[in-house]
């Protein structure tokens, strides 16, 4: 992926969500020089990967497969010495882009549609090998409880959410003609690096090739805390 669309992403992501009126937090706003100079008072946001995140699951493609996101807060289940056991993330999903087909082996989480437009997720239980299992699926969505039937792309307009649970898979997309679409998620401890199953072999975070400057480090980026 090229730092120029990671940063042309970032740009986007940060209009959407001056769209909605939503506020980020100070370190969302850092510039690389800044981080130079960020010492051990930020281990916090450097070792539970908070920050930005753009990736194009190593596809080349971002524009159909991707996903820009933001973890504002998270724990570590690896590190005793952060106790958070929730995270919350803020993501964007571009009308005609998708998000790859998974599920998570732990967390459990409530993706909400914070504003723009209608965000379909399509469902399916785990059958145990990773493969579809073709039975009903279980919906959680704003105090109501009913199932579908595998496969079904449940849709979110803005406001609503639904509770996604381990092994049951899901995957993102926009309903054509409605518009970019702001999501939150709220969670256990996030892990990116170990909690992620994709139906299909793909990559989580992209290599980048460096066409012109950062505008923001992601999260996988921080510069060691000085000495």
């Amino acid at each position: 992926m090229k730092r120029s669309e990671v940063n042309k992403a970032i740009k986007e992501m940060e209009s959407l969500i001056k769209k909605h009126g939503f506020e980020l937090p100070p370190f969302c706003h850092w510039t690389p020089e800044e981080w130079q100079n960020k010492n051990e008072e930020y281990d916090e946001i450097r070792d539970n990967m908070l920050g930005w995140d753009i990736t194009d699951y190593g596809l080349g493609d971002f524009e159909k497969v991707g996903f820009a996101l933001i973890t504002i807060r998270n724990g570590n289940q690896k590190n005793p010495k952060y106790k958070k056991v929730y995270a919350e993330k803020l993501l964007m999903l571009k009308e005609g882009q998708h998000s790859p087909m998974h599920f998570h082996w732990n967390k459990s989480e409530d993706i909400i549609n914070r504003g723009g437009g209608t965000l379909i997720i399509h469902l399916y239980n785990d059958k145990g090998d990773g493969s579809f299992d073709d039975s009903d699926v279980l919906v959680n969505s704003d105090g109501r409880s009913y199932y579908v039937k595998a496969g079904t792309g449940v849709e979110l307009k803005p406001g609503e959410s639904i509770t996604l649970w381990p092994h049951q898979y899901h995957d993102f997309d926009v309903k054509p003609g409605t518009g970019d679409v702001l999501i939150g998620e709220v969670s256990m401890c996030n892990d990116d690096t170990t909690d992620n199953r994709f139906y299909e072999e793909i990559g989580r975070f992209p290599t980048i090739e460096e066409d012109e400057s950062p505008y923001r480090l992601l999260c996988t980026e921080y510069p060691k805390c000085p000495q």
